[in-house]
């Protein structure tokens, strides 16, 4: 038996801002396409985060001694390495200008997540989700609300490989369904336990 999955891209979505109702506006602009039972809704971080007004402005950061000194090592900012070291539970490594950290979630990356990409102004990041989950959970009910169907939900971030060497999506929250398989016991094709 041989399966497989559609792409679809929902278009209209508008840039978003802290306060939006994103799940609002995902449920407008899905409305043209529709949602069906099974359907799995992929959402960047980056519309979550500034949906839930996960932002930072760098000039309103005070730098620590910590953070000073870390940013002397890596290249950054004092006020970015203070909020990087304000989303991390530790730093895995510096080397090459890059800040791996283990964040508050959990989640092992560059820079503990923040990022400075399609946010208005400068000097602006965006920081995780507090609770992807709790945040994918919200925009599954609405969707489910809307349309009468049971779906699933995932919150994806881009991670990037340490040193810049590509980048891979990672669901970060997820909601309606269980995303892990258990191949336990089972077999490969090959008979490989």
């Amino acid at each position: 038996m041989t399966e497989s999955f559609t792409v679809i891209g929902i278009p209209g979505i508008p840039d978003i801002e802290p306060g939006d109702e994103l799940a609002d506006l995902i449920c407008e602009a899905a409305a043209p396409i529709g949602v069906e039972p099974g359907d799995i809704l992929v959402v960047a971080q980056k519309v979550v985060s500034k949906a839930e007004g996960a932002i930072a402005a760098l000039r309103d950061v005070s730098p620590s001694e910590e953070a000073i000194r870390v940013a002397d090592a890596t290249g950054h900012t004092p006020a970015l390495v203070e909020l990087i070291l304000s989303q991390s539970n530790r730093i895995v490594r510096m080397d090459q200008g890059v800040l791996i950290t283990e964040t508050i979630h959990g989640f092992v990356g560059a820079n503990a997540g923040i990022d400075a990409s399609n946010v208005l102004g400068d000097g602006v990041v965006t920081l995780l989700p507090v609770d992807a989950d709790v945040s994918a959970s919200g925009i599954r009910r609405a969707l489910e609300a809307r349309f009468g169907s049971r779906i699933g939900v995932i919150v994806s971030d881009s991670f990037n490989r340490p040193w810049r060497m590509g980048s891979v999506n990672v669901a970060i929250g997820v909601s309606g369904f269980y995303p892990l398989g258990d191949y336990r016991g089972q077999s490969d094709d090959h008979g490989v336990p």
